[in-house]
């Protein structure tokens, strides 16, 4: 008889602990979606795009077109960071000025190198896959306003302008 009471409070105890445990993570589910939409929440504040996706479906990072970043990167009055997590061997025509390189595979050990957590952050890759990934790894490291771009270095118009103008200047030489 004793054994069986036992049992039951072993059997109790292991209930309350997985009921603890389930507790736990829905609070900390809970407090990154609030986190979440103060984010979305300063992005509407401040007059930033705010993909519908993002409140609909509660998207933690944008998604921007080559042309949409590439105009806030020329907008020389807008604050961003551009990080670039191509790999280190990847060939560029040009690296994108002012960009910090940290490859992909590095962004756990390096996401400290980025010098703030919540100014608007664009993310850009080889092909636009690898910058998914590294979004989603910087909401989870406490990063805000973060902002994949679609396509990467492929469609990255700063690209295209500069291979114009070494074929204008190679043309004229």
């Amino acid at each position: 008889m004793d054994l069986k009471v036992f049992q039951m409070l072993d059997l109790i105890n292991a209930r309350l602990g997985n009921i603890e445990k389930n507790i736990s993570r829905i609070d900390e589910k809970l407090d990154f979606s609030i986190a979440l939409q103060r984010n979305h929440l300063i992005r509407v504040k401040n007059g930033e795009d705010v993909d519908d996706n993002m409140i609909l479906y509660g998207k933690p990072y944008n998604d921007l077109s080559p042309a949409k970043a590439y105009e806030i990167f020329q907008n020389q009055d807008m604050d961003f960071i551009i990080v670039d997590v191509s790999s280190a061997d990847y060939k560029l025509p040009k690296r994108i000025e002012g960009a910090i390189h940290i490859p992909f595979l590095s962004l756990e050990k390096r996401a400290g190198e980025i010098p703030s957590r919540i100014t608007p952050i664009l993310v850009i890759s080889e092909d636009g896959l690898n910058s998914i990934l590294a979004c989603e790894q910087l909401i989870k490291r406490g990063f805000f306003n973060i902002n994949n771009i679609s396509g990467g270095h492929q469609f990255w118009p700063g690209h295209q302008t500069a291979e114009l103008q070494k074929n204008t200047l190679t043309k004229s030489a």
